[in-house]
């Protein structure tokens, strides 16, 4: 008898064992943004023209790829929600599940790929210089060395300019490019430094609102892919997101994005589909 029970336990035992295994391999599933009726997409707040939340409104370029995005991952508008993210809290965000997908001006680079997944780029741009209108001793990386540059905790900006060109700027904190923007206006930094399709967005801004009048340096000195974080295993979920990107182009409907964000800036926007770099 005892050993009946015994079998029987056993036999309990490894079928408990192979149901666990069996929802191991569906929460696996579950993870990939495929299939899902809903999605949860990381955004910038603070960047005008590309992420931008006034009220409960938000608009920006990255906001309608994230729309179009997810409506050709066969979302519907109404299943979309939108979280806020900075640039020190994309990667964390993305590993712990609470965005599904983050599109907030996030330059692809060795080091962030070692935790996430990038779709795309769906844009390629250029870091570059803002000042002050006035400013005439700034027209290059190099006249960065001894001035007031912004820095943003998480963005690779101020370290491409710091560490790769070796420029020995001063650090400016600020919690985020609107308050980068402010802090040049006020005179408190010198010059910002980062993506032009941001800088062009920060200078729309100010134009907007009738503060000191800005201006793009434009000496680009860095390429600046912006891709789409998936998280890291999602492998068929980034190369659905990269086909997305893909129509985007084909249709119309990227070039028609960027020229609706940018033509005012004077930007010699690129409206051809990127190279992509790989789900990997």
């Amino acid at each position: 008898m005892r050993a009946r029970r015994t079998t029987a336990a056993l036999a309990a035992l490894a079928a408990a064992a192979l149901g666990a295994a069996g929802c191991g391999v569906t929460g696996a599933e579950d993870d990939s943004i495929l299939g899902k009726d809903t999605l949860t997409i990381g955004v910038s707040p603070d960047q005008p023209g590309l992420g931008q939340l006034t009220g409960s409104t938000r608009e920006g370029f990255d906001i309608d790829v994230a729309r179009e995005v997810a409506k050709r991952l066969g979302v519907d508008a109404s299943s979309l929600r939108f979280k806020n993210v900075t640039s020190a809290s994309r990667e964390e965000m993305l590993e712990r599940g609470e965005v599904d997908l983050v599109v907030a001006t996030y330059s692809i680079t060795p080091e962030r790929k070692t935790r996430v997944a990038f779709a795309g780029p769906y844009y390629v741009a250029h870091q570059d210089i803002l000042v002050r209108g006035e400013t005439t001793d700034i027209r290059n990386v190099r006249n960065l060395a001894g001035k007031r540059l912004c820095e943003v905790p998480g963005s690779v900006s101020f370290p491409r300019v710091t560490k790769e060109k070796g420029i020995a700027a001063v650090s400016a904190q600020a919690s985020g490019y609107s308050d980068c923007l402010a802090k040049l206006q006020a005179g408190q930094l010198d010059a910002v430094s980062t993506d032009d399709l941001i800088l062009a967005g920060l200078a729309a801004q100010a134009l907007k609102s009738g503060g000191r009048p800005l201006k793009i340096v434009n000496s680009p000195f860095t390429d600046e892919p912006y891709g789409i974080g998936v998280r890291k295993d999602d492998t068929d979920g980034c190369e659905a997101v990269n086909k997305a990107i893909t129509t985007m182009y084909q249709d119309g409907t990227a070039p028609k994005l960027l020229n609706k964000w940018f033509r005012l800036s004077r930007l010699d926007v690129v409206t051809t589909v990127p190279q992509f770099e790989g789900c990997d």
